[in-house]
C-alpha cells in the first residue's frame, strides 16, 4: 500500500507542473496578440486542441487531488 501511496504523492506534483506548463504555454501563445485588436468571432488556429489539452491537464490534476484525499 505504501508503494502506491508514494507513487500518487510523486504523480501529484507532476500533474500540477504539467497544468502550470500548459497554462504558461497558452498564455505565451496568446501574448503576441495583446497589442492588436481582436477580430470578431475569430478563433486562433489550434484553439480546440489547446482546450482539449487544458481539459486533460485539469482532469489529471483533479484525479491526483482525489487520490491524495483518499490516502488521508
Amino acid at each position: 500500500m505504501q508503494g502506491s501511496q508514494r507513487r500518487r504523492e510523486l504523480m501529484r506534483p507532476k500533474a500540477a507542473a504539467a497544468a502550470v506548463a500548459l497554462l504558461i504555454a497558452l498564455t505565451a501563445g496568446c501574448a503576441h496578440d495583446a497589442g492588436t485588436p481582436r477580430k470578431a468571432a475569430a478563433t486562433p488556429s489550434g484553439y480546440a486542441e489547446m482546450q482539449r489539452k487544458l481539459a486533460a491537464a485539469e482532469s489529471a490534476l483533479a484525479r491526483a487531488d482525489k487520490d491524495a484525499a483518499q490516502d488521508h
